[in-house]
């Protein structure tokens, strides 16, 4: 199954059988204090910069998130995602809980974008699918419902198929729904990572429909998290993940080498083709450090 996003210049298809797509985290204030700072004073070059930066990085799409307290989303996310579009040239991901926020950044941003997110939760469904059908976007469907994560995977697969349901009433396509399976701090709950890899499969065998994962939640409170989040990101994708939000600058070299062992990067090309770009942007770091030690 196919999931197309575009920009106005790019297309990005998330499928099980291609390339992992690497969705960029890094526009959300959440725990990001520069950056809420930045959208307090408008400062919307540093935002520029953050897309650029992750772009060159290996992001395919980029997430957007203005949900700083204080701040009017509904004015304040239709214009980020417009400055966002203006720098670079990939798909965009609408991220908010506010109905008339996400319409109205739905509603600026280029080509076919991903809305995220809905979950389980019928008042939520019933308002934002909605919206996304009117835009033609396509969307995030979170395997949690008002009686909040289940820590049985046929639980959340039960939510996936009543977000698929009713997406369906209203004419949204499977194809265009994206599944979350949830992923839980293993530091908490040992089998937490087990659930989330359980869930993947069964929605991969029962659904078919393509799955996408905030991998880092999986590593909260650990000692070396980018260890844990790549160990979880590979045995994800083996299970069927097809998409990951997540830090393209830290993670795109273990999802390219990822992709390349599944078989899903004919003749190595994605891989080479990273470690050549990043590898000459490293040595180049290198001289220009050196070269600055030795003036001083």
């Amino acid at each position: 199954m196919q999931t197309t996003l575009q920009s106005e210049i790019t297309q990005v298809t998330i499928q099980s059988d291609g390339p992992i797509i690497i969705i960029g985290e890094k526009i959300n204030p959440t725990g990001h204090k520069r950056l809420a700072k930045a959208l307090q004073t408008r400062n919307f070059e540093y935002v520029r910069s953050a897309a650029a930066e992750q772009v060159a990085a290996g992001a395919d799409v980029l997430d957007i998130n203005v949900s700083v307290p204080g701040l009017d989303d509904i004015m304040l996310l239709p214009e980020v995602v417009k400055v966002v579009a203006s720098r670079v040239g990939v798909p965009l991901c609408v991220d908010s809980p506010n109905p008339k926020a996400m319409a109205a950044a739905l509603a600026v941003a280029p080509g076919k974008p991903l809305a995220n997110s809905v979950n389980g939760q019928g008042s939520i469904l019933r308002e934002m699918l909605p919206i996304v059908k009117d835009r033609g976007a396509a969307v995030i469907g979170l395997t949690m419902d008002d009686k909040g994560i289940p820590n049985n995977p046929y639980e959340r697969l039960a939510i996936a198929g009543r977000i698929l349901e009713h997406a369906a009433r209203i004419a949204i396509p499977p194809n265009d729904v994206v599944i979350d399976p949830l992923v839980m701090t293993v530091g908490a709950d040992q089998k937490a990572g087990k659930v989330t890899l359980k869930t993947i499969d069964l929605i991969r065998r029962e659904l078919g429909v393509n799955m996408i994962l905030g991998a880092s939640n999986v590593s909260f409170g650990l000692p070396s998290r980018n260890t844990v989040n790549q160990a979880f990101l590979a045995l994800a994708a083996g299970e069927g993940a097809s998409c990951v939000i997540t830090d393209p600058i830290k993670f795109t070299a273990i999802i390219r080498a990822t992709d390349l062992l599944r078989g899903h990067d004919p003749y190595a090309k994605r891989y080479i083709s990273y470690y050549r770009s990043h590898s000459g942007r490293t040595r180049e770091e290198t001289s220009l450090k050196i070269a600055s030690q030795s003036m001083h």
